[in-house]
């Protein structure tokens, strides 16, 4: 089957043949129908030799739907032919935040050597997709699998992001997204459905920002060095009560500093390296930092529901498995707007 790989350090994406795999006791072979392209996987590809903490090559891709093909023994629950999305942020079950679906704080995982497919294990961007468990694996119930697979990691990270500052977000609240892009742009999504705040989007693109104010951002600014003071404005001085940034960046984690309202939550996103000095004095009063990492199981499938019930609209590319490496450029430059989606078998 072919499969896009990352196999040498520093070196683009490759797609290569390699075996299908054959499911064993408990797991569940899929045919890909649709993967997402991701900028968390150029972290993967910027460590350096000697730091990698797993081997190579790896398959990329760790948004992934697609249909069953096989099952291993003892899998119940599924059949084949079934359309489901694939949960990432594989655990390994039996912790205590693993019983609470929370996989993506796995207190094990490390230790077990569990990585998530395409952060670590063999991941979605091949034309089959050999999933470790039939938990991490939801149906999609009449969902388009191109536009569904984003909200696996597009849509649960930000979704998972907002829950915890839906308290925040009362009548004449704001947030702010920093970052319209694959992420940002459901997350400006998700406030409109999820809250009344009035939402301002960042961005340092004309063609990203005008996406934020078609899918319902009610004021965009550039992202240079004017932002913040253009929010505070925006704001009547008061700043934003809850602001995402997606990109994590220096300047950008700077700019959420600056926006951030008395009591606000700042959720730093991105994987850009910045950080958030939290102190008094250095920041408006009871402000709050968190660096979360993607969702739970259950909110997945609250994701997926809010999909089914028209809320979300994820902006995609579409590309031909062939056509990987060009996407992965094309997200490198900032030339995707949306999410690029890749469709190995078609």
């Amino acid at each position: 089957m072919k499969a896009v790989q990352y196999r040498t350090v520093g070196a683009a994406p490759e797609v290569v043949e390699v075996p299908v795999p054959t499911p064993g006791p408990g797991q569940v072979l899929l045919r890909v129908t649709a993967a997402g392209v991701c900028h968390s996987d150029f972290s993967v590809m910027q460590w350096p030799a000697g730091r990698l903490p797993f081997p190579l090559p790896l398959t990329l891709g760790h948004e992934g739907a697609g249909t069953v093909a096989a099952l291993g023994a003892g899998v119940t629950g599924f059949a084949e032919g079934d359309q489901v999305a694939v949960y990432g942020p594989w655990g390994c079950g039996s912790c205590a935040k693993c019983a609470e679906g929370k996989e993506n704080y796995c207190l094990r995982a490390p230790e077990l050597g569990i990585r998530p497919p395409g952060l670590g294990a063999p991941g979605a961007l091949a034309e089959y997709l050999l999933v470790d468990d039939a938990r991490h694996l939801l149906p999609l119930g009449g969902l388009d699998p191109v536009r569904a697979v984003p909200l696996t990691d597009a849509g649960l990270t930000p979704y998972h992001a907002i829950k915890r500052s839906l308290p925040k977000l009362v009548p004449g609240s704001t947030a702010v997204v920093i970052g319209a892009g694959g992420l940002g742009h459901v997350a400006v999504q998700l406030l409109r459905a999820l809250s009344p705040a009035r939402v301002i989007a960042l961005d340092v693109g004309e063609e990203k920002l005008a996406l934020a104010r078609e899918v319902g951002a009610h004021e965009t600014v550039l992202s240079d060095a004017d932002a913040a003071a253009t929010v505070r404005e925006l704001t009547g001085g008061l700043g934003a009560q809850l602001v995402l940034d997606f990109v994590g960046a220096p300047p950008t984690v700077t700019t959420a500093g600056a926006v951030a309202a008395v009591e606000a939550d700042v959720t730093i996103v991105g994987l850009g390296g910045g950080a958030l000095p939290v102190g008094f004095g250095t920041s408006a009063y009871e402000v709050s930092v968190a660096a979360p990492y993607w969702g739970s199981r259950a909110e997945l499938a609250e994701v997926l529901e809010l999909a089914r019930a028209g809320a979300l609209d994820v902006h995609v590319e579409t590309y031909a498995i062939d056509d990987a490496p060009l996407a992965y450029e094309r997200l490198h430059r900032g030339q995707v707007n949306g999410r690029a989606v890749i469709l190995p078998n078609g």
